[in-house]
C-alpha cells in the first residue's frame, strides 16, 4: 500500500518556537551549503533550537543553526555556526522582509528536513512573540490571599 504522503527525513526541529511563538506563515525555504555540511545532515546531526532567520541586505539568513562538522572531512570542513543563505524566490523575500521591518515580526526556523530528493530544506515561520506570564506578580497575588484569610480569621 502506498502512501500519498511525501518521504522526508526529519534532522532537527525547534519545539521550542511553538512555545515561545505565534507562528503564523509556513514556508519551505532550500539553504546554501558546503560539501561538509549536507554530509553531516545526512548523518542526522544538526540543531536549529537556538537559531533564527535575519535579513542582511536584500537575503534571508540562516543564523547560529549548529551544524557539528563532518568527521571524515577534517581538512575540508565548514565553520559549524556560519550564517547560511536561504533560498528562497524575490516575492517570498519581499515578503518576509515586509513582515520584520513593518510588524516588527521574527522568522523562526520551525524544522531542517531533508525532501523525498535529498534536498535539505528548512520550514520556516513569521511568528509575533508571546506575552510571558510574569510569576511574581502571580505568587504576589498568592500571597496576598493567603495573608487576608489569615488575618480575617484572627479577627473574627
Amino acid at each position: 500500500m502506498a502512501s500519498d504522503k511525501p518521504k522526508m527525513k526529519v534532522i532537527a526541529e525547534n519545539r521550542r518556537a511553538k512555545f515561545d511563538y505565534f507562528l503564523e506563515d509556513y514556508t519551505e525555504a532550500g539553504i546554501q551549503l558546503l560539501g561538509t555540511e549536507i554530509k553531516a545532515l545526512r548523518d542526522g546531526r544538526a540543531n536549529i533550537a537556538e537559531s533564527y532567520a535575519a535579513v542582511e541586505g536584500r537575503e534571508i539568513v540562516l543564523v547560529n543553526a549548529d551544524i557539528p562538522p563532518y568527521k571524515q572531512a577534517n581538512r575540508f570542513n565548514h565553520e559549524p555556526r556560519r550564517h547560511r543563505k536561504l533560498l528562497l524566490h524575490r516575492k517570498q523575500i519581499d515578503k518576509f522582509i515586509g513582515a520584520v521591518q513593518r510588524d516588527g515580526q521574527t522568522i523562526i526556523p520551525v524544522r531542517l528536513y531533508l525532501n523525498e530528493a535529498g534536498k535539505a530544506k528548512i520550514e520556516i515561520a513569521l511568528a509575533k512573540g508571546k506575552k510571558l506570564h510574569d510569576k511574581r506578580e502571580a505568587t504576589a497575588q498568592r500571597d496576598w490571599q493567603r495573608d487576608k484569610a489569615r488575618l480575617m480569621k484572627e479577627r473574627g
